[in-house]
């Protein structure tokens, strides 16, 4: 086939990405872009539900370097608009040049009340077996073929039932994540399925009742008939400094009399574990705001955001 020298190359690249979707089986609504900086909502269709996501694209895509890939996961019963509002990820973007995506999970409602189905929480996906994995696996794929994304830099991070999936994440898509942040999760599913290392980032509060730090069953839930033991912080970091070969003996570094911080450093692949320790923090993302009136108030002394993109830029993915 000979085009003329006015066919554009996001034309061509259209047309390649259109076929991959077709092949791989999956209906995107709006499938021609976006192709320039912008906050776009999208939808998609896989095995036959409607899946929908935000998509933030900053000023320095020009779409011929390929920039990183950081997914947002909102927490249980909520949804990617409010993350996107809360967190300040697009901001960050904005201004360090990487692509955002805030995925929504899944529920009775349009848009709240929205689930993952981690592993042993939580809600509607759970109950569902929403294949939450599968379609985040399939987002990324529809996103590389769309969008010029460095393959090496895809990470993904999430609060409560989105740390916890960012953890299944983690070990489901060891193929694709270099690093995850979970912040306020844990690690609650199979993990024989992890084949590769991925660096991780954990923040959590002593004081976490949703998702208790030395683990158990939840001392309180916003999500009625969620009933589930959660693996504590030092069991879900530790299953990361095993598989990846970091050193058993943590740095270990104060922040100021609340945070403690523990670095597990030497794991293959140059990858590394990091633990913030947040003392009398309850659920919420360090240096944040309360994700709902009366709910638990975030330290302040750290941005959850500002290390993770900074742990994020330092931990691509080695070939």
């Amino acid at each position: 086939m000979i085009f003329n020298s006015k066919f554009k190359i996001q034309n061509l690249k259209l047309i390649m990405s259109v076929c991959y979707v077709f092949m791989s089986g999956v209906i995107l609504i709006n499938a021609a872009g976006p192709i320039k900086p912008g906050e776009y909502e999208r939808e998609m269709m896989q095995d036959k539900v409607k899946r929908t996501y935000i998509l933030h694209i900053p000023p320095q895509y020009d779409g011929k370097k390929a920039l990183p890939l950081v997914l947002v996961l909102h927490g249980g019963a909520g949804n990617a608009k409010q993350t996107a509002k809360w967190l300040g990820f697009s901001e960050k973007a904005d201004k360090n040049g990487f692509i955002v995506v805030y995925p929504n999970g899944s529920g009775l409602l349009k848009e709240k009340l929205l689930t993952w189905n981690s592993g042993n929480c939580c809600g509607y996906a759970l109950r569902k077996k929403i294949d939450d994995v599968g379609f985040i696996r399939l987002l990324i794929e529809v996103l590389e073929n769309t969008l010029k994304i460095d393959p090496c830099r895809i990470f993904a991070t999430g609060i409560s039932n989105g740390g916890m999936m960012s953890y299944r994440l983690a070990c489901e898509l060891s193929d694709k994540l270099a690093a995850v942040a979970p912040v306020a999760g844990a690690l609650n599913c199979e993990t024989k399925m992890m084949k590769y290392p991925v660096s991780l980032i954990v923040f959590h509060g002593t004081a976490d009742q949703h998702v208790l730090y030395k683990g158990g069953e939840p001392k309180k839930t916003i999500l009625l008939g969620t009933q589930r033991v959660d693996k504590s912080v030092a069991e879900s970091v530790g299953f990361f400094v095993k598989f990846d070969g970091c050193s058993t003996v943590s740095q270990k570094v104060e922040m100021g009399k609340n945070i403690n911080v523990d670095i597990y450093s030497g794991g293959k692949n140059e990858t590394e574990v990091i633990l913030y320790t947040i003392k009398g923090m309850g659920h919420a993302w360090p240096g944040g705001t309360a994700y709902a009136p009366g709910a638990d108030q975030p330290n302040l002394d750290i941005s959850a955001t500002n290390q993770i993109w900074e742990f994020f830029k330092s931990h691509p993915r080695k070939k």
